[in-house]
């Protein structure tokens, strides 16, 4: 489990193309201090088995369901990524509670400077628009971000020098993509929701049945 405040801004040193799967090796000094095989570190908001580390790098196996499903098909060496190892147990919760399971991708629309920070819009598939609402929580590229606007096609998020400045969310252009994961305790909400009323459904079959 992550929190969604990213770590380090590291960069991939190298990605090799295994057929259904890439390996990644990629360079983070600080999420690889204590490392070790099989520890769990997201990259870009994807959660990534460490294989092996040294020198301040670590490489890990991406496979297809993760390329097709996330941006990180697209990284190619030299690319920034964000960083963030799992929470301690017992730690502070900065962000809010993110499994590191990318919902989709979406694309940065635009971005509005203001005085102090910046406004930057995302689309994003119809599919996970009903899960994202406005003041609610959501993670683009691993950042745990509050969403200003909320759209049925797109959304809005307002960033402060320290998220433009130690995330990739900084060096973003309109059109590049993002990894998006949305509040899975909405989509907890949503299925406990549904199957009440199945349940309730159920009954009222009976109860008829018995009459």
């Amino acid at each position: 489990m992550f929190t969604g405040i990213v770590e380090e801004l590291g960069e991939v040193v190298a990605v090799e193309n295994l057929g259904d799967s890439s390996r990644f090796r990629l360079r983070g000094p600080v999420v690889t201090e204590g490392a070790k095989h099989g520890d769990s570190i997201a990259v870009n908001g994807v959660c990534l088995t460490v294989v092996d580390t040294a020198d301040g790098e670590f490489t890990a196996d991406v496979m297809a369901e993760t390329l097709n499903r996330s941006s990180l098909g697209a990284l190619t060496t030299g690319s920034r990524v964000n960083l963030e190892r799992p929470m301690a147990l017992g730690g502070r919760l900065g962000g809010h509670l993110v499994q590191g399971h990318v919902d989709g991708t979406g694309t940065l629309v635009e971005r509005t400077p203001g005085e102090h920070w910046e406004i930057v819009k995302i689309a994003l598939p119809a599919a996970l628009s009903r899960y994202v609402v406005e003041k609610g929580s959501i993670t683009v590229d691993g950042v745990s971000l509050t969403v200003v606007d909320a759209g049925d096609a797109h959304f809005t998020v307002s960033l402060i020098p320290t998220t433009l400045a130690l995330t990739t969310l900084g060096i973003k252009k309109a059109g590049d993509p993002v990894n998006l994961e949305v509040d899975v305790l909405a989509k907890y909400v949503e299925r406990l929701l549904g199957r009440g009323a199945e349940d309730r459904k159920d009954l009222d079959e009976i109860t008829e049945m018995d009459r």
